[in-house]
């Protein structure tokens, strides 16, 4: 039998209305400024990488950079620092580095 969900739609609103105005507003600072450092790591990552589709180490490496962004927004938020750190190790070790 399936699992009864206690969340409701509007619970999930109003928690995602809390977090993008008030927590992670202060956490991350701005949205917009932070979407923007993203979009130019992310941009720059395009630019440099072999031409084809995205794939997992791409991606991998983009979520680093995702937190390298979030970094310049808040240099005392350890999570960034840790979430690169794995989302690189994963990268390498999709990339099969030694």
């Amino acid at each position: 039998a399936r699992k009864r969900n206690t969340m409701n739609r509007s619970h999930i609103l109003e928690t995602a209305s809390s977090h993008i105005t008030v927590d992670r507003a202060h956490t991350h600072g701005d949205a917009e400024d932070s979407f923007t450092a993203i979009a130019g790591g992310w941009n720059w990552w395009r630019n440099i990488r072999a031409d084809g589709e995205l794939d997992s180490h791409d991606i991998a490496v983009m979520m680093a950079i995702f937190k390298i962004a979030r970094i310049a927004g808040n240099p005392l938020h350890a999570d960034n620092y840790i979430d690169a750190a794995g989302y690189l190790a994963i990268a390498g070790e999709i990339a099969g580095a030694d």
